[in-house]
């Protein structure tokens, strides 16, 4: 019995020193990890001078037409801080977000050795919110890039940046990783495909590292969400992964600008009502609510009501994830697009383009009717089960309208179909183009709509 109580407590001591070993290396990881990171972590300072008309900060001066003198002019110094990551030793490289460095007039870079230089922009994408700065200094520590593709939700982390000043410099906060691929934060606008964490960012950590316990950088540290007005942690902080990082900063580097995919087509979420409308079993996908005009989607035979479920056998979650992955993939290229098309399930091949400056522009040579301020699309059987059309109806649909356009004003509204143009049948969108531009007169074109099966003719007034 004696012995079995030597062995059991023998057994105890034995855990608790192991728990404790535990412990003390979970900590210890913690502390190697910033002694590695930080030297790499910089504190970005920058100036902005804004000039003012004293004299126009008085109206009563222009009402009683005063004249204001050369020297009533002030000037304004305007300071803001960030944080930036030392990606490229060897050549000054620093990437940090572009709402740090946008639009300022100088831009000061400031080592953990106290060391400051004075920076130039490589490039800045707004859209991604990264921009690339150098500085030319020697003995530069580069942090090791890591791979965000591998990380899973409840990992630990560590973000080091310069929250509220300077005289904060290279705090190191840690927590886990909440959720992956959050997008529609900033802007839809924009490419997000964020982090989440709980680790504790603030102002000034924006352009800060978010690093693993490897000490690999998986993450730039952007934004954060807050309760209210307060601008201080809530637990909700997000940063832009190294998958995404990695292209934009090489392609400002290599090109001065960011090269992205496009497919042409405007996208939208699937809800309940889609769901049931275009018969799916699942909410996940993307379903094309518009295709541009002679662009990669339109070449490729892919069509308004199409819902996209891959993209080069990658499983799309929403519209934004859409988004990413086609700006993320190589123009010229030719990409498998797994999609369901009247409850079926096809394979299509499209080969991308790049994209334009100004891609918006493509779907407004696609909007048959920009004179009328509508858009209508070839009938199928996903807009005839959206709108509740019968199989019977021919004409094209109207898919979207301008509220402030002489065709709302007539009464015609999103779902109608529109049957003729003037005294022809209209058979599809090519048609409804041709005969809008040839079928006016004295700048009147009289349309037949079809509405809840009642036609009625209406005459707008055109530009032409």
């Amino acid at each position: 019995m004696r012995k079995n109580v030597i062995i059991i407590f023998s057994i105890i001591l034995s855990i608790g020193f192991s728990q404790k070993s535990i412990v003390q290396q979970f900590s210890k990881t913690f502390a190697d990890v910033a002694e590695k990171v930080n030297p790499a972590v910089v504190t970005i300072s920058t100036d902005k001078i804004i000039k003012m008309d004293r004299f126009n900060q008085y109206p009563f001066n222009q009402f009683f037409g005063w004249d204001k003198s050369p020297d009533q002019q002030q000037e304004y110094r305007t300071k803001a801080l960030g944080s930036g990551v030392i990606v490229d030793a060897s050549k000054g490289y620093i990437i940090t977000n572009n709402h740090v460095v946008a639009d300022m007039d100088k831009i000061s870079v400031k080592l953990m050795d106290k060391r400051i230089f004075e920076a130039t922009i490589v490039g800045s994408d707004p859209k991604s919110d990264l921009a690339v700065l150098q500085i030319e200094a020697d003995d530069l520590t580069q942090v090791d890039i890591g791979n965000s593709d591998k990380l899973r939700v409840g990992e630990w982390v560590i973000a080091i940046g310069s929250p509220f000043s300077d005289n904060l410099s290279h705090t190191v906060t840690a927590g886990i990783i909440s959720a992956m691929g959050r997008s529609d934060i900033i802007s839809r606008e924009n490419y997000e495909d964020f982090i989440q964490i709980d680790a504790a960012i603030n102002p000034g950590n924006s352009g800060g590292a978010l690093v693993d316990l490897n000490g690999n950088l998986i993450g730039i540290n952007t934004a954060i969400a807050t309760g209210g007005y307060e601008r201080s942690n809530r637990g909700v902080g997000f940063a832009i992964p190294t998958n995404m990082v990695n292209k934009v900063m090489n392609d400002l580097i290599d090109k001065g600008y960011v090269v992205r995919g496009w497919l042409g087509v405007a996208i939208q979420e699937i809800d309940d009502a889609y769901a049931k409308a275009l018969g799916l079993d699942t909410r996940d996908g993307a379903l094309i609510s518009n295709v541009a005009n002679s662009s990669p989607a339109d070449n490729a035979g892919l069509i308004t009501g199409d819902v996209i479920l891959e993209f080069n056998d990658v499983s799309i979650n929403n519209s934004s994830h859409l988004k990413n992955v086609v700006s993320s993939s190589d123009p010229d290229k030719r990409y498998k697009v797994d999609i369901i098309r009247d409850g079926r399930r096809k394979s299509i091949y499209v080969k991308l383009g790049e994209l334009p400056n100004q891609p918006q522009n493509a779907f407004m040579e696609t909007d048959e009717s920009s004179t009328l301020g509508i858009t209508v699309q070839d009938l199928n059987s996903s807009l005839r089960k959206h709108y509740n059309l019968s199989p019977k109806d021919d004409g094209v649909v109207v898919t979207e309208m301008e509220k402030d356009s002489e065709a709302y004003r007539t009464g015609i509204r999103e779902g109608d179909i529109i049957i003729r143009v003037g005294t022809n049948n209209v058979r599809n969108s090519n048609d409804f183009k041709d005969l809008i531009r040839t079928s006016s007169r004295q700048n009147t074109v009289l349309l037949l709509v079809k509405r809840n099966d009642i036609s009625r003719f209406y005459a707008l007034e055109t530009d032409n």
